[in-house]
């Protein structure tokens, strides 16, 4: 016979395990919730849109904007960024749509500047009652922001390249209340054997499209494919604005110090004739237009990239004279297949890249003297051509890479979905065919290379080499290579992890065979 305890025990199991849902309960429960939150949320949108609507005509004055929480921010700052658009400061009055697009699109700059979180709040008032200026059609605006930490701090590794590396960086933000920041870097690598580097950029006149930056920057890196380390010390300002399109325009100054030191016993001649030091001194302008809906995994849109450098200028002079410039488009399409019903999430991608190097005469000499190693372009690797070892396209002496001064590559790549994962995972499989040239400038033929500093010509002479030197660039196949592989496009880099056949490589040039991987934020 069971005992009271015995049945007592039992009732508590029963309402236990009644009062206890299962899992798939409790989440059909939250899901169900969830559902009855957004549509109600959503009904709130469009009551309130259809409100704007009917009321967008009505006469309406903004007579003070106040932000709220900005405890580090200036107020003279924020003043520069919304005393514009108060009614005082319109040539006419506003409509209260025309008001609410105006107080928007100021508000949409906070989130530009990189000093608060992307939870911004907008709110409206009917101005004090009490204030004898106030009239029917005054409106007050609070916004409401909510500040970053001002210290972020971060440490971590780094593989990639053929590289690994530790780093640590600090970043010290809106340090005098005007969206200024101070970016601290160093790191430890295999092949970049140290950097430390301080930036400090700040915006101009409270325009978040409008920066200014001034950095300095000592590195040494290890260049295995052409046998020596290279060291680097110097600094730069720099200068960009973005226009009402979206395009982005940089002017920059730099002067570097340059050692090519650390040879290899089996440095090549070439490369022991460039050891030593230079200086560079050098003006280069930007222009970059990206339309590109993802830019580390697009699918649609187009990129539009131009740099152009002119060395031997600025307070340093130098001892390079030259003009480099280089072009880098890419273009995407989406593929559709018939009869699906929604995007596929197949994308056919395409690039391009050219370069050139053309030397000049400086007040000091009559004639151009031949490029340096650490000036010209490299071309090959798991980045830019797969298929060839870093820097394996274009002249060797020996096993170094010497680089070039005239180059072209492109490539072709189509881009599918992991079937089980969906098409708008980051995860993709692809297949590609890239290829390139590099060249060097041609000498003339009465002249032979000295060494380093050697003049290459006449200015006359020059100018034909350079004409011959693209001539030949369309002379014959490219190198090229293929293959397959997979792509995860992280908010932060691309990876990429492929396996790679080369079709077609030149004398002396050195192509990969096999698995190989990459990390980068522009690929080819």
């Amino acid at each position: 016979m069971a005992s009271a305890a015995d049945s007592d025990d039992s009732l508590f199991e029963k309402i236990r395990a009644k009062g206890t849902p299962s899992p798939e309960v409790l989440q059909e429960q939250n899901e169900a919730l969830n559902k009855r939150l957004h549509a109600q949320h959503e009904k709130q949108q469009e009551r309130l849109a259809e409100l704007v609507e009917l009321n967008s005509t009505l006469p309406a004055t903004v007579s003070s904007i106040s932000v709220l929480n900005a405890t580090h921010t200036r107020k003279g700052f924020l003043k520069r960024v919304f005393q514009p658009i108060l009614s005082d400061n319109q040539d006419r009055p506003y409509t209260l749509g025309e008001a609410l697009r105006a107080i928007s699109y100021s508000a949409g700059k906070l989130n530009k500047f990189g000093i608060f979180n992307d939870e911004i709040s907008l709110y409206l008032d009917r101005t004090n009652a009490a204030d004898p200026k106030a009239t029917a059609t005054d409106l007050a605006v609070y916004i409401s922001v909510k500040e970053k930490s001002r210290i972020f701090l971060k440490t971590g590794a780094d593989l990639g390249n053929a590289e690994g590396s530790t780093f640590a960086n600090a970043n010290f933000r809106n340090i005098f209340g005007g969206a200024e920041s101070l970016l601290l870097n160093a790191s430890l690598g295999t092949r970049t054997r140290s950097a430390y580097n301080a930036v400090f950029e700040t915006p101009i006149l409270s325009n978040p499209d409008l920066r200014w930056e001034i950095g300095g920057l000592t590195s040494s890196t290890k260049k295995v494919w052409a046998s020596h380390e290279e060291v680097l010390r110097g600094g730069w300002t720099k200068f960009r604005w973005q226009t009402s399109s979206g395009s982005q325009h940089e002017i920059s100054y730099a002067g570097f110090w340059r050692q090519l030191t650390g040879l290899s016993p089996r440095a090549s001649p070439s490369i022991r004739a460039d050891a030593g030091d230079s200086l560079k001194s050098s003006i280069t302008h930007t222009y970059i237009c990206d339309h590109r809906d993802n830019p580390r995994l697009p699918s649609s849109g187009y990129l539009l990239k131009t740099i152009s450098e002119v060395a031997g200028f600025g307070p340093l002079k130098g001892d390079v004279y030259f003009w480099k410039s280089e072009l880098d488009t890419q273009a995407a399409l989406p593929i559709p297949i018939p009869g699906l019903g929604h995007p596929s999430g197949i994308s056919f991608t395409t690039g391009f890249r050219a370069g050139v190097l053309y030397p000049f005469a400086s007040s000091k000499t009559a004639n151009p003297k031949t490029s340096r190693i650490n000036d010209r372009f490299t071309l090959g690797g798991p980045t830019d051509v797969r298929g060839f070892r870093m820097a394996g396209l274009g002249p060797h002496d020996g096993d170094d890479a010497l680089g070039g001064d005239v180059y072209a590559a492109g490539s072709a790549n189509l881009l599918f979905p992991i079937p089980k994962l969906g098409r708008d995972h980051p995860l993709r499989f692809q297949t590609f065919i890239n290829g390139g040239r590099l060249l060097a400038l041609k000498q003339p033929r009465h002249r032979h290379k000295e060494g380093k500093g050697s003049e290459i010509g006449s200015t006359s002479e020059v100018r034909q080499s350079f004409k011959d030197t693209i001539m030949e660039l369309g002379n014959g196949l490219p190198s090229v290579a293929a293959g397959f592989g997979l792509v995860y496009a992280h908010p932060i880099a691309r990876f990429e992890l492929n396996f790679s056949l080369p079709l077609a490589l030149r004398k002396g040039e050195e192509g990969r065979k096999g698995v190989s991987f990459g990390v980068g934020l522009d690929f080819l």
